[in-house]
């Protein structure tokens, strides 16, 4: 009888757990809505210029923004507040219960000197933990954090300073250490043995708050970051509200959540040289160690320019990503590649389930409207087989591409259950590509005013 009562027991989880969602998904939609809920602070100011901060651009304000942040985190919180000006500064720190508030007229230039992001912190390059320069704006294990207002950040990257770190040689090329760091996550290194920084070239984040909750950044605007622009780790309740990301620099990702539950971006704009949103989870080994999900995101009336892709899922995805919402999202750009992208490989591993996408206008994209890609980066040479199932596909039209839909899986991996329907692909230069999908609803589809016919 036991026996029986087990055999039922597992045969429902494997079922519940591996059943196709029904096309009304997106019921689903507002209890994870509920669940996203902005942080709350006191009604207490606390003026930087009160903390010796002086708007004259040149000034170092590091501990100025310190030592406000710190007491306004003592005395249970309130706003922090960077009055019109220019601002020169290091490393900010956040604390709990405090909003950073950057007033309309108000810039924060970010310090182009290393050293300012010293010392080294707990973080993620790429995906893989470590011991790194700070990124410009940092938390870790904080609850009730913020940047909000009507200002502006300048990460101050370029050139000549933060993306020459990019470079494959030379002598500030990144290279040696990321090689490096991506051996130790797979030979399990003890992440406080993972130290970088001086020397090492790893470009620290703009935003990276790190095992925090309830989390909010409104209304500003981030410039030119070193890499990533916004980056949530191992973070849950997090709003991104009316906030544009612009700076076409390497690797410039506009938002990149990580391994992150209950995520709402909403409003915001991209303008950037890498993905506009990449939900990730961690990479190859390291991310398979921590093993915790992307879940419960949603994307909702954004705006996305340039970039590599507009909304886009991996490539770090080794813990997973599940249950992302994007709906009413306008892409366009004669330099914005892909629209909805979502890249893997099997060292990646992971899977990638319950994607829902409606209402996203396309005007013009270089390379697919929709990409699948198991081959991303170096192919096929994992023991880690990624799977990809149930996602839908709604209301999607482009103006301009060269492909609609460019999508390849592995044969002992097909995609499982692809729905698309309502859609319509215009000035279409190739055919499409689809290799291993299983598209089990294709209705009322058009490319080149013609009806799409899946074999």
């Amino acid at each position: 009888m036991k026996k029986t009562i087990l055999f039922f027991l597992l045969t429902f989880l494997f079922l519940s757990t591996n059943e196709f969602p029904a096309d009304n998904g997106w019921n689903n939609l507002n209890k994870i809505l509920r669940n996203i809920r902005p942080p709350k602070f006191k009604d207490k100011n606390y003026l930087i210029t009160s903390f010796g901060a002086v708007a004259d651009g040149i000034t170092d304000c590091t501990s100025a923004f310190r030592d406000a942040i710190d007491k306004c985190s003592k005395e249970g919180g309130g706003k922090v507040i960077v009055p019109g000006g220019t601002f020169l500064t290091g490393a900010i720190h956040l604390k709990n219960n405090v909003n950073l508030y950057v007033s309309k007229g108000a810039i924060v230039k970010f310090s182009t000197d290393p050293s300012k992001y010293l010392p080294v912190v707990y973080t993620r390059f790429e995906g893989v933990e470590c011991m790194n320069y700070s990124p410009l704006i940092y938390a870790y294990e904080q609850n009730n954090i913020a940047v909000t207002g009507e200002g502006l950040l300048d990460g101050q990257g370029s050139k000549e300073t933060w993306w020459k770190w990019k470079a494959s040689s030379g002598d500030f090329s990144q290279t040696p250490a990321r090689n490096k760091l991506v051996e130790m996550g797979e030979n399990n290194t003890p992440v406080m043995d993972r130290i970088f920084g001086k020397g090492s070239f790893l470009r620290p984040v703009f935003f990276q708050p790190y095992k925090c909750k309830n989390i909010l950044v409104e209304g500003v605007t981030f410039k030119n970051s070193s890499m990533w622009f916004l980056n949530p780790v191992l973070c849950k309740n997090v709003t991104f509200n009316k906030v544009a990301t612009n700076g076409v620099g390497p690797n410039n990702d506009g938002c990149d959540p990580e391994s992150c539950t209950d995520v709402l971006i909403k409003g915001c704009s991209f303008n950037n040289g890498d993905d506009c949103i990449a939900i990730k989870s961690g990479r190859n080994n390291d991310g398979r160690r921590i093993n915790v999900p992307s879940s419960n995101i949603v994307i909702q009336d954004c705006i996305m320019k340039d970039g590599h892709g507009g909304v886009v899922i991996g490539s770090e995805v080794s813990g997973s990503v599940r249950n992302i919402y994007a709906e009413n999202c306008v892409m366009s750009s004669p330099n914005l590649e892909r629209a909805l992208r979502f890249k893997t490989n099997s060292e990646r591993g992971g899977i990638i389930e319950n994607i829902y996408a409606r209402n996203i206008q396309v005007g013009e994209v270089k390379d697919a409207v929709i990409l699948i890609d198991f081959y991303y980066d170096n192919g096929d040479i994992g023991k880690f087989t990624p799977v990809m199932r149930n996602f839908f596909f709604s209301n999607i039209t482009s103006k301009k591409s060269s492909y609609a839909l460019l999508m390849k899986a592995y044969k002992r991996s097909p995609v499982k259950n692809l729905q698309i329907e309502n859609c319509s692909f215009d000035n279409v230069k190739n055919p499409n590509v689809i290799e291993n999908i299983e598209i089990t609803k294709c209705k009322s589809v058009t490319i080149n005013s013609k009806p799409l016919e899946i074999k």
